[in-house]
């Protein structure tokens, strides 16, 4: 089975969206450019973000419009994290809910891509 091991957002500015991941994720990333940065996690997986106008090819859609899922194993984990946030003045798609899939909140980085976190 192909499973893949990384994904890239393709960002507007890349200082400000680094520093924001950075921040929430607690690390430095791994590799950095003038137009791109990477971490990589424990799990295996790595997050790289591009300057969009930097993209070959070039991208024809719009940053923003993913969403990234951090699981967490309990509802009061991902309250905490949602206040460690709000501390932060992160922006806010949804607030902490019951979904039929989980308890779950929807922050927002700079480029308006999701950060879906939740308990399952």
């Amino acid at each position: 089975m192909l499973e893949p091991n990384a994904m890239v957002l393709y960002v507007n500015n890349l200082n400000r969206s680094g520093e924001f991941y950075q921040d929430i994720l607690g690390s430095e990333p791994v590799e950095s450019s003038p137009t791109f940065s990477f971490f990589n996690f424990s799990n295996g997986m790595g997050l790289g973000l591009k300057v969009k106008t930097s993209v070959q090819p070039p991208a024809t859609d719009e940053v923003g419009g993913t969403e990234i899922v951090f699981s967490l194993s309990s509802t009061d984990k991902v309250d905490e994290l949602f206040k460690q946030w709000q501390k932060k003045d992160i922006a806010f798609a949804q607030l902490p809910t019951q979904l039929p899939f989980g308890y779950t909140f929807v922050a927002l980085d700079p480029d308006d891509n999701r950060l879906r976190v939740i308990s399952m």
